[in-house]
């Protein structure tokens, strides 16, 4: 299993970029290749933070399906602990606030994003709650803290629809990338916030497709995956195998072993 440990301080794993294959044969298989990541790290603490343990409950206040634990399949995590004692998660003991930039989104694109975002919960347990529309820009060197536009807490995860020419990442054939930004405090690294980016004119051509409605949930429910702490498998069979196409549209039963590793993670009171 590949270990991607995080340095000391704010940092941000892996925004993985993700590639359509804009071929489509009459009974042929649509294929995302999702290839390639980069990772920014910053080895120290944020100036200002919010204060510590901002909606932190005593217990989590989920729990990922019990049925999970019996499956069995490759999972692989984008950053593990300092100690290597176990993946970097997001704190189960608060909510996973979001808001979408909804710029460019094609239609129907709040029921793409809801269905992905349930799928992410259900498997992992954390609790997604949106906080509505936003117009901050999808930025790779976004700060974790805004109290001027969010207030005196962590950035909620921006989900954005964008196109080449506003982010360059998403030039050629990119579909969209997703990573989160992590804090280590006193051994433990929690994620704190984090960003997926879609390319919304990738993602118009696909539902554009017979059953593209289904591959670009896949799309959207593989970057999630990134978001919440999942890298790539080099198993066909997994959504989060870096080629995936119209029979693994959602989690396989390794993805969901991953997840439910990163939905049962440390409360993160310090943070």
């Amino acid at each position: 299993m590949h270990h991607d440990d995080t340095a000391s301080g704010l940092a941000t794993a892996p925004r993985r970029p993700s590639r359509l294959l804009r071929t489509l044969a009459a009974g042929a298989v649509l294929a995302v290749a999702v290839l390639g990541g980069r990772s920014w790290v910053s080895a120290a603490l944020p100036s200002s933070g919010p204060p510590a343990g901002l909606e932190e409950a005593r217990l989590p206040l989920g729990a990922p399906p019990a049925e999970s634990v019996d499956d069995t399949g490759p999972y692989t995590f984008s950053a593990m602990q300092p100690d290597g004692s176990g993946p970097v998660t997001y704190s189960p003991c608060r909510p996973v606030h979001y808001v979408v930039r909804p710029d460019h989104a094609p239609d129907g694109a709040d029921e793409l994003l809801r269905t992905a975002i349930d799928r992410v919960a259900h498997a992992t347990g954390l609790r997604f709650v949106g906080d509505g529309p936003t117009d901050e820009a999808p930025d790779p060197d976004r700060a974790a803290y805004q109290p001027d536009r969010y207030g005196r807490r962590w950035a909620p995860v921006l989900i954005a629809w964008s196109t080449a020419s506003e982010t360059p990442g998403l030039a050629g054939d990119v579909a969209g990338t997703g990573g989160s930004a992590a804090l280590t405090r006193d051994g433990r690294t929690t994620y704190v916030t984090g960003a997926v980016t879609i390319d919304a004119d990738e993602l118009d051509r696909l539902l554009a497709a017979p059953h593209g409605r289904d591959v670009a949930i896949g799309v959207i429910t593989h970057e999630l995956g990134h978001l919440v702490g999942l890298a790539h498998v080099d198993d066909p069979t997994q959504l989060m195998y870096p080629r995936t196409n119209l029979a693994v549209t959602s989690f396989a039963a390794g993805d969901r072993a991953g997840l439910a590793l990163l939905g049962a993670g440390s409360c993160a009171r310090d943070v």
